[in-house]
């Protein structure tokens, strides 16, 4: 059987307290990929009371593992897990699954068929018993057919019954309306066209509900028994709870796909249903249909968390959307930033605003460099207004408001707040935010959000902006005090700044590291490499990244050149000081700015990869994102000390200043990384963007209300 040409796999797994199930499930993953080449794993795990993450990291520890912090229901776990493998097909599982020897390609090959967007095994319990996993799209005929004559009688007739139960028809693969959702196999194509699971169902009815939709958009749900999976499953069937949550989640997805008048009509076939057994069966039998009927009368429009808080809505509509006051540009800064990379991310599962820059300091002659330059890039990115700049992100928006960077006098800066407020609440508005998660990097957007009405205020607390050179120091460390204070999370990247303000923020204080998106930053073959860089010699030792003149050290970089004159000295980015000082040795390559798509084609043609920064509060301060960047592209890396270094002393050379650094470098040359390739890429898999935005919603979604 051949492996078809099919983009990388990835299995999600969502757990809920699932220590003594889930590791079966991982153990029989190995077998099951055989012929089938190799699979991601990751596991979302919803805020688990037992050891289920302990267990996971000692059965898989290559397993990349998404904490939630709450326990949002099955779709939100899914969702995580779909956002966390970018490009890939993602094959659902339950922990409760144990996947047979060789399954997945069968499962792969029914996915590769045309029109296909879903595949699904053969269901099978411990003793090899079929379980009865295919089923008829759910109508009231159905329904009543069911309440009347029982699930197995009715679904001998397809009119009458939603269950499929003639054995023969498992069979053979063909397509269905739908299939339970313990194991199923999804195809990139149909995540990138459709809206993502829909969470206010929290259990039950949401994987019906999504193949339903992808029926309708044209691609198949296709049944395949060569794939067989064993699922121990049978909890529904002694919880009360949750036989009642599926029986009310039947209702709500009829009134939710046609309305509220046939959804009645499947309320009151459902609830004949449930009446029906509970009279028959009487007693403890009865106990689970008493308490589906006690739902469904009267019924509440959605299932409440576990915490008593509302399940969130359909990711792009009916969940608390984010306004992002970044502190770049996405029009011309590096996409690369923390607020761009978390905001993109959380897109995936909700509607987001982002605020590019209204900047610390009005550029002035004498003050700041290339000032012309800055004010026309500014003024171009204001005209572009409001846009999508993301095709795979309809829920993503960017905006960019005409500030007034005039922060050094009181009442300029309410003149600005107004203007700023004025134009994000028009867009917001006009987007449907009402009261969003607000989260804040540039501390001058303080003035701007404090009156706003809000789900909850995040401060990201990604630099000290006081400590920037062109700042008004005085002003700036009275707005960061501000957000500090008053802010209902602040999430550091630097453990040295957080210990320091711990005073001001107390428990609201959460460190958040820096993700990567590894998906992007994989090593390029020399083929696939840019021509400009095949054209410089090698060795290459490579910057990629901003060459700011208050974190680069632009002596140490003339250093290198000068005493490495057989080595390329490859700089990418953009420059706010003159580059001619380094320019001018033949062996230093500046190639300027290069789009975000671009950097990991760059970084694959460095043979040592540096961080040669000044020592300076900036710095000390710092956690820069290119480090994982570097090592997620495999490559040896030599910087520069700061604190936040400390937890990779055994993948980077670490080494002061001046000869240290020449000499770290010179060495890194020689005898390559302190680590394999693979174990440098392999160090930082687990370290994903959509895994820190799920910490950040997690983090600020149960914060009190709108106020």
């Amino acid at each position: 059987m051949a492996v078809p040409d099919r983009p990388p796999l990835a299995v999600v797994i969502v757990t809920y307290s699932s220590g003594k199930v889930v590791e079966g499930c991982l153990r029989s993953l190995d077998a099951a990929l055989a012929g089938a080449g190799p699979a991601r794993v990751v596991v979302v795990d919803n805020a688990s009371a037992d050891d289920t993450v302990e267990r996971v990291r000692e059965v898989a520890p290559e397993a990349e593992v998404i904490q939630t912090g709450r326990n949002a229901g099955f779709a939100a776990g899914v969702n995580a897990g779909i956002a966390a493998a970018p490009g890939c097909d993602v094959l659902v599982l339950n922990p409760d699954i144990r996947l047979a020897p060789g399954s997945v390609l069968p499962l792969r090959q029914a996915l590769a068929l045309p029109g296909t967007g879903i595949a699904a095994p053969r269901l099978t319990g411990e003793t090899g018993t079929l379980h009865l996993s295919l089923r008829r799209r759910p109508t009231v005929p159905r329904a009543l057919g069911e309440a009347l004559l029982g699930g197995h009688r009715a679904g001998r007739v397809p009119a009458l019954g939603e269950l499929v139960v003639d054995p023969a028809a498992y069979d053979r693969p063909q397509v269905v309306d739908w299939v339970a959702g313990a194991a199923w196999m999804i195809s990139r194509a149909c995540l990138d066209a459709l809206d993502p699971l829909d969470e206010r169902y929290f259990l039950y009815s949401e994987e019906t509900e999504y193949m339903l939709r992808a029926g309708e958009a044209g691609f198949a749900v296709r049944y395949e028994p060569r794939a067989v999976a064993v699922h121990l499953g049978g909890e529904q069937s002694t919880s009360s709870r949750l036989w009642a949550l599926s029986s009310a989640n039947r209702v709500r997805m009829h009134r939710e796909r046609y309305g509220r008048p046939r959804g009645q009509l499947m309320r009151l076939a459902v609830g004949l249903n449930e009446l029906v057994r509970a009279v028959a069966r009487g007693g403890a039998g009865g106990r689970r249909h008493r308490a589906a009927l006690r739902q469904l009368v009267p019924l509440r429009e959605w299932p409440l968390l576990p915490g008593g808080e509302p399940a969130p809505g359909r990711p792009t509509t009916a969940s608390p959307g984010y306004v992002c006051f970044s502190a770049q540009d996405w029009w011309y800064h590096n996409r690369a930033h923390s607020d761009f990379q978390l905001m993109r991310s959380v897109a995936a599962h909700r509607k987001v605003l982002v605020v590019n820059s209204i900047g610390m300091r009005m550029p002035m002659p004498g003050r700041s460099t290339q000032v012309l330059r800055r004010v026309g890039r500014k003024l171009r990115s204001v005209a572009m207004l409001v846009r999508r700049p993301l095709r795979e992100l309809p829920g993503f928006y960017v905006m960019s408001p005409l500030p007034l960077p005039f922060y050094g006098s009181p009442l300029a800066r309410r003149v600005n707040a107004l203007l700023v407020r004025a134009q994000v609440l028009a867009v917001s508005r006009a987007l449907g935010l009402r009261h969003p998660v607000i989260m804040v990097t540039i501390p001058t957007a303080w003035d701007v959000v404090r009156p706003m009405r809000r789900h909850a205020l995040v401060f990201n607390r990604s630099d000290r902006h006081s400590s920037f050179p062109e700042s008004d120091r005085p002003t700036i460390e009275a707005l960061e005090r501000g957000l500090l204070e008053r802010s209902d999370h602040v999430v550091y990247v630097s453990t040295a700044l957080m210990g320091e303000e711990s005073g001001m923020t107390g428990d609201r204080a959460h460190f958040l590291d820096h993700g990567v998106d590894t998906d992007h930053f994989r090593r390029r073959p020399e083929s696939e490499q840019p021509a400009d860089l095949r054209a410089i010699p090698g060795p290459r030792v490579g910057f990629f990244g901003a060459l700011d003149d208050y974190l680069v050290d632009f002596d140490l970089l003339e250093r290198l050149a000068v005493e490495l004159p057989g080595v390329s000295l490859v700089l990418i980015g953009d420059a706010t000081v003159p580059m001619e000082r380094l320019t001018r040795h033949p062996n230093v390559h500046w190639l300027g700015f290069r789009p975000y798509e671009q950097i990991p084609a760059y970084g694959s043609g460095f043979d040592v990869a540096i961080m040669p920064w000044l020592d300076n509060p900036w710095i000390r301060h710092s956690n820069p994102i290119k480090l994982k960047e570097y090592l997620a592209l495999g490559l040896p890396v030599v910087s520069t000390d700061f604190q936040e270094l400390a937890g990779y002393a055994d993948r980077v050379r670490i080494a002061g200043g001046g000869d240290l650094f020449v000499d770290a470098v010179r060495a890194t040359l020689r005898d390559g990384g302190l680590q394999p390739a693979d174990a440098i890429r392999g160090s930082v898999l687990g370290a994903s963007w959509s895994s820190r935005a799920a910490q950040l919603m997690a983090l600020a979604e149960p914060s009190p209300g709108p106020r």
